[in-house]
């Protein structure tokens, strides 16, 4: 063998902490700063999770970590604010958010098949 690094299976981070999760479907859409991330995971999730600075720049620090997100050099335009810092996702991370999406699809199917007609 060769003395190049395996990419790490994408299966290997699941499942993932729902902060994770949401931070990385909010970074699906491109490159965005900390405020618009904690803007998305709001909008996406019918306003059900909020982040606080504290929980998005934790969870960027342990995604970056990871090598799922990538701080970016991305600016929405010439004037945008220089102390912001935009992240994207990675190739990995892309990966890891598809599986994870598809985990919970699955999850979602069988707990509809389960339940009784009446409730779904």
């Amino acid at each position: 063998m060769g003395s190049a690094e395996r990419s790490p299976d994408p299966q290997s981070f699941l499942p993932l902490p729902q902060a994770q999760f949401h931070v990385l479907v909010a970074l699906t859409a491109g490159d965005r700063h900390g405020y618009a991330i904690m803007g998305a995971v709001e909008s996406s999730s019918d306003r059900v999770v909020r982040m606080g600075p504290a929980t998005l720049y934790g969870t960027l620090k342990k995604l970056v970590a990871r090598g799922l997100v990538e701080e970016s050099d991305h600016r929405a335009s010439s004037d945008d604010d220089e102390r912001r810092r935009y992240y994207r996702l990675t190739g990995l991370g892309q990966a890891v958010c598809a599986r994870e999406a598809d985990r919970l699809a699955s999850l979602v199917r069988i707990t509809r098949t389960n339940l009784r007609p009446g409730l779904a």
